[in-house]
């Protein structure tokens, strides 16, 4: 099985809604434990990695991609 790559600023789907009924969170930092953010309410939480990882659905949006960043770095030169 293969791992989902996840990045600071993506938004991710959880296998259990929060209790305000949205089951997307926003990751809002990361290190050993990650905190997400519920998109509905705004509330945050500090899950431990190995936590999240197994409670990870799916990733709905990635943050911007790298390649951009890289492209204007490139444009200032």
């Amino acid at each position: 099985m293969e791992k989902k790559q996840y990045q600071l600023g993506d938004v991710v789907q959880m296998k259990k809604p929060h209790p305000c009924g949205t089951n997307e969170m926003e990751i809002i930092r990361m290190g050993m434990d990650i905190r997400i953010k519920c998109v509905g309410c705004k509330h945050s939480v500090l899950v431990p990695r190995s936590k999240f990882e197994s409670k990870l659905k799916k990733v709905l949006r990635s943050a911007a991609p790298a390649e951009d960043s890289a492209a204007m770095d490139e444009g200032e030169a």
